[in-house]
């Protein structure tokens, strides 16, 4: 195979909207607003990450507004409660804030914001420093890629590797995403490796395997 698989680098916004520690609550608002962003990266000093502020730190301050809590329940809530309380990013945030490498393939960043039940990844390189944003969004970009791409790619490096010898007598056809192979191969012991190694190929929303064993 000679194709690199996506990485976050690929997909990632690079423009990143950011605040500092001591960036106030009603500017945190504002800025979010303003870029109509859920959450925004909290960075000191070179742009190292140290936290995030997201909707739901911001709004545990309208939940407890009004509502006077026994201790009991404050202890339950101890961090919501606290949060509260603060006016700046460095005491609304989350931290450490969950983040992903540059280098990171696409499913690894899916993984971690699904286990964290986030909706974006601040980027970060080996020093701490953002590099970029990765959004859900982002991580779909590869299923825009176009048809003649994905054929070409599946056409090159699953059918042209698997099947040297046969190679022209398959036929790859791609549709929305959908990838259709047919036509007769040498080596029948191969043909479920190529339908699970097209279905690998970043961008493709399914796979037809058409595929047949020539007759001995």
């Amino acid at each position: 195979m000679t194709t690199q698989p996506f990485t976050v680098a690929d997909v990632m916004t690079k423009k990143v909207v950011a605040v500092l520690p001591g960036a106030e609550f009603k500017e945190i608002v504002a800025t979010m607003e303003r870029w109509k962003v859920t959450a925004v990266p909290v960075v000191e000093g070179e742009g190292r990450v140290v936290g995030v502020v997201s909707e739901a730190d911001l709004l545990a301050k309208e939940e407890f507004h009004d509502h006077r809590l026994g201790f009991v329940e404050q202890l339950r809530h101890l961090e919501a409660t606290a949060k509260a309380g603060s006016r700046r990013a460095g005491d609304l945030m989350t931290s450490p804030a969950v983040t992903v490498a540059p280098e990171a393939s696409l499913p690894r960043a899916a993984r971690l914001m699904a286990a964290h039940r986030v909706k974006r990844l601040p980027v970060v390189g080996a020093d701490g420093t953002i590099q970029g944003i990765v959004s859900r969004s982002d991580l779909l970009k590869v299923f825009l890629r176009p048809d003649d791409d994905l054929a070409a790619e599946v056409r090159d490096d699953v059918v042209g590797h698997l099947f040297p010898l046969s190679r022209h007598q398959v036929d790859v056809h791609v549709d929305g995403g959908v990838v259709t192979l047919s036509g007769e191969v040498h080596d029948s012991t191969r043909i479920a490796l190529a339908e699970r190694l097209a279905r690998a190929v970043e961008g493709v929303v399914d796979v037809r395997c058409e595929l047949t064993a020539q007759a001995a």
